[in-house]
């Protein structure tokens, strides 16, 4: 009898152990759906407000749909705003500054982690260091250098700039995930006569992927997003991108709000369906380079 009690009392602790998970379940989706309407309202009230005009913008609620959605200012901001021209800018020097900092970030994490030689130490402590340095101290000299060697109003001081901040984040990502790459490959390779850049280019790198994929994402977004520099050394518009191409709109006496929005939204969208499609490799990438050994 006794037995039969304790069964029955473990199976209603059982049960109610259950019901409360369910509970917990339950409020963690709540509130992570809160979370997500949260962080998806500015993406709604920019759409919304990339469909009106300026007597709508300034009258009418932030989230009230537009009375007559003006898709026409997509349309002006893309021909008559020269947008396409700033977008085809952001586009290329993003991907050039990507990739040259995902090569020599990896080289030099390559040399860092896998090679034996004096100074490694100080190389990688003073690319950690420049992690420290702030953006705003360096735009008068950097300027100043870009005017002496006639790179002002060049789109390759952005590309420069944007590999030289980028790299000491790339490094640090980096170098968990190289310190945690098995070197017996590396020895095998060796023992068959491979060298040194043959083993990186077609050992090492292909097996760094998924870090090199997260490292890509986040610098391309940094690259996509940067106003700094390009408002700094670029003047001719047929050199600038999308995040100061906006400023075409604003007049001295007038501002066309509308169109603000429709740049703004078109800006956006290339990182944000890039950013959904890639996330789990972000994700991948840090979980694969946050573990030594």
């Amino acid at each position: 009898m006794m037995t039969g009690n304790i069964e029955l009392q473990s199976t209603t602790n059982h049960g109610t152990w259950r019901w409360l998970g369910r509970i917990g379940y339950a409020i963690m989706y709540i509130v992570l759906i809160l979370v997500a309407v949260f962080q998806l309202f500015p993406l709604v009230w920019l759409m919304f407000f990339s469909l009106k005009n300026n007597q709508e913008v300034f009258n009418l609620p932030p989230l009230s749909l537009p009375m007559h959605p003006r898709w026409e200012n997509y349309s002006k901001v893309w021909n008559a705003g020269n947008i396409d021209v700033y977008f085809l800018n952001s586009l290329w020097v993003t991907v050039v500054a990507t990739v040259l900092t995902v090569v020599l970030g990896s080289l030099v994490t390559y040399a860092i982690t896998r090679m034996k030689w004096k100074g490694s130490s100080l190389v990688l402590g003073l690319f950690m260091v420049a992690m420290m340095i702030p953006v705003h101290s360096t735009l008068i000299p950097l300027f100043n250098f870009f005017n002496k060697v006639g790179l002002t109003d060049h789109p390759l001081s952005l590309v420069l700039s944007y590999v030289a901040f980028n790299m000491p984040i790339t490094i640090m990502i980096l170098l968990g995930f190289y310190y945690s790459l098995p070197r017996e490959v590396e020895e095998a390779a060796v023992i068959d006569g491979c060298s040194v850049n043959r083993m990186f280019f077609r050992i090492v790198l292909p097996m760094t992927g998924s870090v090199i994929a997260t490292t890509a994402i986040i610098n391309m977004i940094y690259n996509w997003n940067e106003f700094i520099f390009v408002n700094t050394f670029i003047s001719s518009d047929s050199y600038k991108t999308l995040t100061v191409g906006v400023q075409n709109f604003i007049g001295q006496y007038t501002t066309d709000w509308g169109a603000i929005g429709a740049t703004l939204m078109i800006s956006i969208l290339p990182i944000l369906i890039m950013f959904l499609f890639l996330s789990d490799r972000i994700v991948e990438g840090m979980a694969a380079g946050s573990v030594k050994g």
